[in-house]
């Protein structure tokens, strides 16, 4: 209908019909009044075409169209039947171009009805607004006003007339009722239905309301287990699906994501806790972590695993999530995770430590030993008053140095008091042996410390000057000498049999008696 009215030409003031030669001439008949009227016709279709589609029923300023002169009485009475079924044209097309209009989708906001009948359809809805309608009408369930069964009115026609029953409600959840039209609905089906395509039945309990209750507890053929379907992928029983699951936020996929997250994270951090309890135990004991062979078939495989299966075999919810139970990408068991476990033990450590010296003065003591791969190492103590001013030692840090040399264990010093955020200034003392390097009053370590704070007084470590007393009053005194001489060769005779060590514990046990 659009494309003819698109087609047809504009229309034009209508003129005084003229006269044929039949009509001029007397004796001639005069032409079919069909053919007279068939442009009045066209033209009111032309005009409602042009006109009706923008919403009004006229032209504005049009003049009304002129009657035709010199037409006799049977051509009068002829026009006037064809303009009686234009006028029946006339609504049916009107019917057709204001039909569209009331299918218009609603694009303001509205206010959820819960009535069946009052509110508007979900297809009818904005898309932004559908899920939000659906959410709104699934919370406040299905529209089941209870009344009085007298309220209800009857319904039919004669013998066969029936109302409706506030029971239905319990057997059917879906079910709805509208007081204004009397007619039942389903939830589901609106909420989840599509626009009508006309097919018959298709919108009796979404758009026009069921009312037949004659048809109702009629055995196979009721009308509601009807409606429902008895294939479980039938129409409803799909919405209903849709509607459990819209109901049910647990089941949704967002929901489910975050849930497995939350349990992956909680596992991890088990899993991380248990790791660094039995590092921390085994690092204060002072036992190696490393085992010789930690392959899963091995009955040994060191300390640091075979303390995580202790703990595992005493909780069940860390026995899942250790070991062989854990994902392959994040057993924390690895060396490199053990020595940066430690890394952060040892931090926090270091920072307890600093907290504790706060902004007090204090020395320094620094010795070097070599450990067994033959590397050489500078052990870092802190002496300082708490605050209790009770004199307190503290184990700093231990750090490699390639050599010995006096700038370098100053500028490993250095180094590990910037990295804990103690100031070279607040130095009062500094401990060492009585080696050159560390002595030298011009290249020693005590004078490069000097330099960079003038108040660091170096003493000579007592324990050092201890075993050097030792060891020279052992030579200077014959009897002492003579003591420890006899003392090491005993130790070393004993000590290589063990037969001697068994005599010698005997020996010693019956004096004791």
């Amino acid at each position: 209908m659009r494309r003819i009215s698109r087609s047809l030409p504009l229309p034009r003031p209508a003129t005084p019909i003229r006269q044929s030669a039949r009509q001029r001439r007397p004796g001639l008949a005069p032409a079919p009044a069909a053919r007279t009227a068939e442009p009045a016709i066209m033209k009111r279709k032309i005009m409602l075409f042009f006109f009706e589609k923008v919403g009004s029923s006229s032209c504005p300023g049009s003049q009304p169209e002129p009657t035709a002169t010199g037409v006799d009485d049977s051509n009068t009475a002829e026009q006037g039947q064809s303009s009686g079924q234009s006028d029946t044209l006339d609504q049916n097309i009107s019917a057709s171009v204001e039909g569209p209009q009331q299918e218009t989708v609603v694009t303001a906001e509205t206010d959820y009805i819960r009535d069946p009948r009052k509110r508007l359809q979900i297809w009818q809805l904005p898309p932004a607004k559908q899920d939000e309608a659906r959410r709104f009408y699934i919370s406040e369930g299905a529209y089941q006003p209870i009344l009085q069964p007298e309220e209800y009115p009857f319904a039919g026609t004669g013998n066969h007339r029936r109302r409706f029953q506030k029971d239905w409600f319990t057997n059917h959840f879906w079910l709805e009722y509208s007081t204004d039209t009397h007619r039942a609905y389903c939830l589901p089906c609106f909420l989840f239905s599509k626009k009508p395509i006309g097919r018959c039945g298709s919108d009796t309990f979404t758009v026009k309301g069921f009312q037949n209750w004659k048809k109702v507890n009629n055995g196979k053929e009721c009308a509601f287990l009807t409606h429902m379907g008895r294939d479980p992928n039938s129409a409803h029983n799909f919405v209903v699906r849709c509607f459990e699951n819209l109901k049910n936020s647990m089941s949704h996929i967002d929901k489910v994501m975050v849930k497995q997250c939350e349990k992956r994270v909680a596992d991890a951090r088990l899993r991380l806790k248990t790791t660094i309890d039995a590092i921390r135990w085994l690092a204060f004991q002072a036992c190696p972590f490393r085992g010789h062979d930690e392959s899963p078939g091995s009955k040994n495989r060191g300390n640091f695993i075979e303390m995580l299966k202790i703990l595992a075999s005493y909780n069940k919810e860390v026995n899942e999530v250790v070991l062989e139970n854990a994902p392959r990408n994040a057993k924390y068991t690895c060396g490199e995770v053990q020595k940066e476990i430690v890394s952060i033990i040892a931090r926090k450590v270091q920072k307890s430590i600093k907290e504790e010296i706060g902004n007090r003065k204090f020395c320094i003591m620094v010795d070097e030993a070599r450990d067994e791969s033959k590397k050489e190492h500078m052990a870092v103590v802190i002496r300082f008053a708490n605050e209790e001013s009770i004199i307190t030692e503290r184990f700093l840090d231990v750090v490699h140095v390639k050599d010995t040399a006096a700038t370098t264990l100053k500028d490993k010093i250095l180094v590990v008091l910037a990295f804990n955020n103690l100031n070279v200034q607040d130095i009062r003392g500094q401990a060492y042996d009585g080696a050159s390097n560390m002595r030298g009053e011009w290249n020693g370590l005590k004078a490069l410390i000097l330099w960079e704070c003038s108040y660091a007084y170096y003493i000579h470590c007592m324990a050092h000057q201890l075993q050097l007393a030792l060891v020279a009053a052992s030579r200077e005194v014959h009897e002492v000498h003579n003591f420890f001489q006899h003392a090491n060769f005993i130790v070393n005779v004993v000590s290589a049999s063990s037969k001697r060590n068994e005599e010698l514990l005997a020996n010693q046990a019956a004096q004791i008696e």
